[in-house]
């Protein structure tokens, strides 16, 4: 036979030179590995139980964190602890994921402008935070971090805080009938720096 002969059946060629072809196999190659890393952390306690003392966050703090994602905060700052030495010295336990199962989205981060906050739960006390929120330099000389002085002065959100909860609920966050009821009334009165401060006070405390 000659060596000019065509070629047939299934070669390299043949996908290299037809686009749809080399994006069928590329997504379905992309998706069984996808399946084969992800499906098996569903069915891992560590990474779908919930840490000993880990609790789905009362309504002031869910209102806390709101407006922590709405300010972008996680744009400067991490919450996630790596398992090193350099990490564990200046912020305490590494992280776990079983830390993580009540939130929605995760804060994790990757982005460190400013400290990791995964641990700063009780590290500050409340008015220490509400002098930091209102002007950061005040207390950091050399800080970068904006001030965030409305948030004295903006009420909490409390209409809405009882169907976000709800909403919650519905993907596996704990939260009980009575819990959501008194929702509203747990927010009502407080401003957005009271929100913010109590989430912020939460963070990190299972694991020390």
């Amino acid at each position: 036979m000659s060596s000019n002969a065509p070629k047939t059946g299934f070669s390299h060629e043949k996908i290299e030179t037809n686009n749809f072809l080399m994006i069928v196999l590329i997504l379905l190659v992309i998706a069984v590995g996808g399946l084969v890393e992800i499906v098996p952390l569903f069915f891992q306690k560590s990474t779908t139980e919930a840490v000993t003392g880990v609790k789905p966050l009362e309504a002031l703090q869910l209102v806390g964190r709101d407006i922590y994602t709405r300010e972008g905060c996680y744009n400067c700052h991490s919450q996630m602890i790596r398992p090193f030495r350099a990490e564990t010295l200046r912020y305490g336990h590494y992280s776990v994921a079983g830390e993580f199962v009540y939130d929605h989205p995760f804060q994790w981060g990757s982005k460190r402008t400013g400290p990791d906050l995964h641990r700063v739960g009780g590290k500050y006390s409340d008015e220490w935070h509400r002098i930091h929120l209102n002007n950061p330099r005040d207390l950091v000389p050399e800080s970068n971090m904006p001030a965030y002085t409305w948030l004295e002065t903006s009420p909490a959100d409390a209409a809405s805080i009882g169907t976000h909860m709800t909403a919650l609920r519905r993907v596996g966050v704990p939260y009980t009938d009575e819990q959501i009821a008194g929702a509203k009334d747990a927010v009502a009165g407080k401003t957005e720096m009271d929100a913010i401060v109590a989430y912020l006070q939460s963070l990190g405390l299972a694991l020390k």
